[in-house]
């Protein structure tokens, strides 16, 4: 199976007739997404690809079921998109645009929270279930993401987009396949973290085993090592953490919003040592996560 989204699955883009989100319309229509509209105010009327676009969300969800929206608007306008898809009742929001306000995305994580809806992103690619759906830019052309995701037990989650796209790749080479692939955000906001995530891959049974790519920065890695030893996940976690350097090199850019070190905890030889002792296995490169994937599953090498 799969979680967050399934070939059933009906969503719409915000800002559709923005140059990226036709490109993404495109790509999501080609992998075999039902996109249902797209919403970009003044232009109601037109359409992109075959999806008619419209002036607001509310417009859209009276015509058909709307299950999740995909938010590609400038930031100035990211937070009222998003106000205006959960007051719409849409239930999962992908935000792939980046440099939002902390405390506008705290706003609208609340919300989504008093909604019952949930937000993956900002500034993330969105999701892709092999053989299912898309929803958002990850993975780039539909006929790119066939060849990089397929098919299979592995749940996997990043922080980084490209990076969740190298690591199904890396995967999919030595013949293990996903079940869902979520690019999660490099902010250090976010709607859905790794623990946050967790219970949905826990509850799909035909996920065997998670994959993850960390950076410096930020308490998403504890409070996924907490989780595991908490909850006693059923599920074997291979994890790799970019970034090594940054502990040697005060001040060293990385390129996220998230990976701003602001203690010792934040480093990578602590979020290391705290996965490590949560029995999560720590990969020292990215062509060894397969090897390490299958150790944990008790496959042949």
């Amino acid at each position: 199976m799969s979680i967050l989204i399934t070939k059933d699955t009906t969503f719409i883009i915000q800002g559709i007739t923005g140059r990226e989100a036709v490109n993404m319309s495109r790509e999501c229509l080609d992998y075999g997404s039902k996109i249902v509209g797209g919403v970009t105010p003044g232009r109601g009327g037109r359409d992109i690809y075959g999806i008619p676009v419209y002036d607001t969300v509310r417009e859209i969800a009276a015509r058909t079921r709307v299950d999740g929206s995909v938010v590609a608007v400038p930031p100035a306008f990211t937070r009222d998109a998003v106000f205006e898809a959960l007051d719409a009742g849409v239930k999962i929001v992908v935000i792939v645009t980046e440099r939002i306000p902390r405390y506008e995305v705290a706003q609208m994580v609340e919300l989504a929270q008093l909604r019952g809806a949930r937000i993956i992103g900002p500034n993330c690619l969105g999701i892709l279930s092999p053989g299912e759906a898309k929803m958002g830019g990850l993975g780039g052309r539909a006929v790119d993401a066939r060849k990089a995701f397929t098919k299979g037990p592995i749940g996997v989650m990043s922080r980084s987009g490209g990076m969740t796209t190298e690591m199904c790749n890396t995967l999919t080479a030595a013949g293990l396949g996903q079940s869902t692939a979520v690019s999660i955000g490099g902010d250090a906001v976010i709607g859905s973290t790794y623990a946050d995530l967790m219970p949905l891959y826990e509850a799909d049974q035909e996920t065997k085993a998670i994959v993850i790519y960390c950076e410096p920065g930020g308490r998403m890695e504890a409070e996924l090592a907490n989780y595991v030893v908490e909850k006693k996940s059923r599920l074997p976690i291979v994890a790799f953490m970019a970034g090594r350097f940054m502990d040697e090199m005060p001040g060293m850019r990385f390129g996220h919003a998230g990976t701003i070190v602001e203690g010792k905890a934040d480093t990578t030889a602590d979020k290391i040592a705290r996965l490590q002792k949560a029995g999560i296995s720590v990969a020292e490169r990215i062509e060894d996560i397969p090897g390490l994937v299958k150790q944990r599953l008790g496959m042949a090498a």
